[in-house]
């Protein structure tokens, strides 16, 4: 009984392995064949270099030209507040008032102090004069005398001491009052009535100029020239600078360079620009980020190419140039995008063939099958 269990294992295990043995033959025969030399179908197009109008686009932030943190300069508790939210502010205009009981009230007492070291000078100084009348009759001392103007100097000295406590507390008085210092728009408030305040520490609220807006943005070192020349050449109508917050929405005004910052920042090799736009109808608000367009009148032809022929990895970017029946990978500098194709600063040269299409099953030597070569791409 156990030789015949033994053997009817023996047979199943024998028919399963050829089960499977046959299983893999028929999955092995029909899975298809892959050969990476294959050649890949592939449309191909010679560079050329044609004259176009596009702008630069560089990304920017709108800011005030002119902002200020309000700050109080004197401890105390807000009293009032004399604005809105959001409101337009003329300079001068007051603001926040704080608590000014405890200022005016050492402010008074300092004239009260002035008023006496002013009487003590009168009487110091009436003294010394008198001792001076006698000293001319040989009726004192001399040592006399020197004790009287003594006393009379140290009376004009507490006199401009008292002056200058008053001035400083009339300072303080004056500092609880909080105007504003240009005109402009003033923010949200972050203190209300009741709300007790620390000098210099407190940020009570932000002012800043609306009309123009500045837009600031960075531009490479190679191109400080290039705007040096745009800023020596700025006219008043000209619509060399634009901004736009997407395609479809370009604010309607042009702007103009207001300045060039001091130096390249050296970490990143850019130099920061300022323009400067109307806003007369207050659509820019400071903090907004934009697209700054910059119109290139540069006549000089450029290469452009299908922008579908740029592949992208790791944050670089590649075009596969075509020599033979072969490719290879060619590093490029990609510029302005105009329509469907892109401007290629560096890594190409006219004449050149390049992959438009089935760029997504080549890499580097890949053979390739070219039909007819497409017409150069079009501005």
């Amino acid at each position: 009984m156990m030789i015949h269990s033994l053997s009817k294992k023996t047979f199943l295990a024998v028919t399963t392995s050829l089960v499977l043995l046959s299983s893999c033959h028929n999955n092995n025969t029909s899975a298809p064949h892959y050969d990476p030399n294959a050649a890949v179908d592939v449309v191909v197009q010679p560079v050329t270099a044609q004259v176009v109008s596009y702008f630069d686009q560089y990304p920017g932030t709108i800011t005030a030209l002119n902002q200020v943190d309000l700050r109080p300069q004197v401890s105390g508790y807000i009293t009032a507040v004399y604005f809105s939210d959001g409101d337009r502010v003329a300079k001068g205009q007051k603001l926040y008032s704080i608590d000014a009981q405890l200022y005016s009230a050492n402010y008074e007492q300092a004239i009260a102090n002035l008023q006496v070291q002013e009487s003590n000078l009168d009487k110091a100084q009436k003294d010394a004069d008198r001792y001076h009348e006698l000293e001319k009759k040989d009726a004192v001392a001399k040592q006399q005398v020197d004790y009287a103007n003594s006393a009379r100097d140290v009376a004009q000295k507490q006199v401009e001491a008292a002056k200058a406590n008053v001035r400083s507390l009339q300072t303080g008085v004056k500092y609880t009052t909080i105007t504003a210092p240009f005109s402009g728009t003033i923010g949200i408030s972050q203190v209300k009535t009741g709300t007790a305040v620390t000098a210099g520490q407190t940020i009570l609220n932000t002012v800043s100029t609306d009309d123009p807006m500045a837009v600031d943005f960075s531009v490479d070192q190679k191109e400080i020239y290039r705007f040096s020349k745009l800023q020596q050449n700025a006219k008043g109508s000209d619509s060399t600078f634009r901004i736009a917050f997407n395609e479809n929405e370009v604010y309607p005004y042009p702007g103009q360079i207001d300045l060039l910052d001091r130096a390249v920042d050296p970490q990143t090799g850019t130099l920061k620009v300022r323009l400067k736009f109307s806003n007369k109808q207050n659509l820019l608000r400071s903090g907004m980020t934009c697209n700054v367009r910059v119109l290139n009148s540069d006549h000089s032809p450029v290469i452009l190419v299908p922008h579908k022929a740029v592949t992208e990895q790791l944050g670089e970017f590649f075009i596969y140039v075509a020599s033979g029946n072969k490719v290879s990978q060619r590093k490029v500098i990609p510029g302005t995008a105009i329509g469907e194709n892109i401007i290629i600063k560096e890594g190409l040269k006219e004449n050149e063939l390049i992959v438009i299409e089935g760029v997504q099953k080549l890499h580097e030597g890949s053979v390739i099958k070219t039909g007819n070569a497409a017409a150069p791409a079009k501005k």
